[in-house]
């Protein structure tokens, strides 16, 4: 089970921490915040790029593949709703940039493990949140 905690500071800066390391969510200028951390939705996005290298690299270890460098880069953007629904929906897109050579099979396997991290397998079937609230004082 993963767990973090959350604490206001000061505005919208929010102090987070998984009892072993601290890190730090804020909102833009724009947004009515001091910019001082990444967003909300920039730290979704760190999570899936995470998420991903880390299950190319795994991946690759376990297969005896030798990656050369891997990167990452993820854009978050409302856009309109496909037809047949109204509003707009959530889109990410991921350009990841694996370096080295590699056979045609071993080449569709890494685009394959791009989609396979546990977290982008969360955003796509969806998750049950459950809210609990207790007012104190």
């Amino acid at each position: 089970m993963a767990e973090i905690t959350a604490e206001v500071l000061d505005g919208t800066r929010i102090a987070l921490s998984n009892g072993r390391h601290d890190w730090f969510g804020d909102e833009p200028e724009s947004n009515g915040g001091t910019d001082t951390a990444p967003t909300p939705y920039e730290m979704l996005l760190g999570s899936l790029a995470h998420c991903t290298l880390v299950t190319l690299v795994l991946y690759a270890r376990h297969k005896g593949i030798e990656l050369g460098q891997v990167s990452a880069r993820y854009e978050h953007e409302k856009v309109p709703a496909p037809e047949g629904r109204t509003g707009l929906v959530d889109r990410i897109t991921s350009y990841v940039t694996i370096g080295g050579e590699y056979e045609e099979p071993v080449r569709e396997r890494l685009e394959q493990i791009v989609s396979r991290c546990r977290v982008h397998k969360t955003l796509l079937v969806g998750a049950e949140v459950v809210d609990e609230v207790e007012f104190t004082g």
